[in-house]
């Protein structure tokens, strides 16, 4: 199994702290937003990495190479040379294209409790975190569910409908990649601005989709200043 973590994005709503740094090597506490996340995954005996790069390739690669020196992991990186003029579909698709294994991917900014991450590998098809909990708003990337399908997902579904907020956080299943791939191409043609969560919709038609739900474990996708304080108290309590 193989973790992906996007980080290409330029991060421009938590300028200026962004400004000379990427947004998933920002610290709290002296750890990077990256580096929790592996922690997260080697606490669960999963060691295989790629990163998308992009913007401030340089500082992520070096980050990447005193982190492999770190910890007992292996790490590649994709770099995303169109970062600025694509979007996540096209970032994932560098990546998964020519892979053939299970693959975990998730966004280089989540910062998230680690029963999130154990949840999700418990399960062995290929499925995605869902936020059943928070209240929704009109920024929440939301899902109506029926049956296991996704029926709509992204920020316009009404949210007396929506069955909860993807978080950033899934897993595509060995069986199911060749497909996924096919739908993200799909995707990219479309409009290289898709987000990859869309492939899921068209997947979940085709395939068996299962969902983690959070059921109140924390977390938090860092987009402005209000996440990232926010993140800075949650982290507080995973210390706790």
């Amino acid at each position: 199994m193989k973790v992906i973590i996007l980080a290409a994005g330029t991060g421009t709503r938590l300028m200026p702290l962004t400004k000379d740094i990427p947004k998933p090597l920002l610290e709290i506490g002296g750890i990077s937003l990256m580096e929790r996340m592996m922690i997260n995954f080697v606490n669960n005996n999963i060691n295989e990495f790629i990163i998308v790069v992009g913007h401030k390739k340089e500082r992520v690669i070096e980050k990447i190479n005193y982190l492999k020196e770190k910890y007992p992991i292996n790490i590649d990186f994709v770099e995303n040379k169109k970062y600025s003029q694509t979007n996540t579909s096209y970032s994932v698709n560098l990546a998964t294209s020519k892979l053939d294994e299970d693959i975990i991917i998730i966004n280089g900014d989540n910062v998230v409790d680690e029963g999130i991450i154990s949840g999700l590998l418990n399960i062995n098809e290929t499925a995605l975190v869902v936020d059943n909990y928070k209240e929704l708003n009109e920024e929440s990337f939301k899902l109506r569910i029926e049956k296991g399908i996704i029926i709509e997902i992204g920020k316009d579904i009404d949210i007396s409908s929506a069955s909860g907020e993807f978080i950033g956080i899934s897993k595509v299943a060995q069986r199911d990649l060749p497909l996924f791939n096919s739908i993200l191409e799909d995707l990219i043609v479309e409009n290289v601005q898709n987000y990859y969560d869309l492939a899921y919709s068209d997947l979940s038609k085709k395939s068996n989709i299962e969902y983690f739900y959070t059921d109140g474990l924390k977390w938090t996708e860092i987009d402005d200043k209000n996440d990232w304080q926010y993140a800075h108290k949650i982290i507080q309590e995973f210390n706790m």
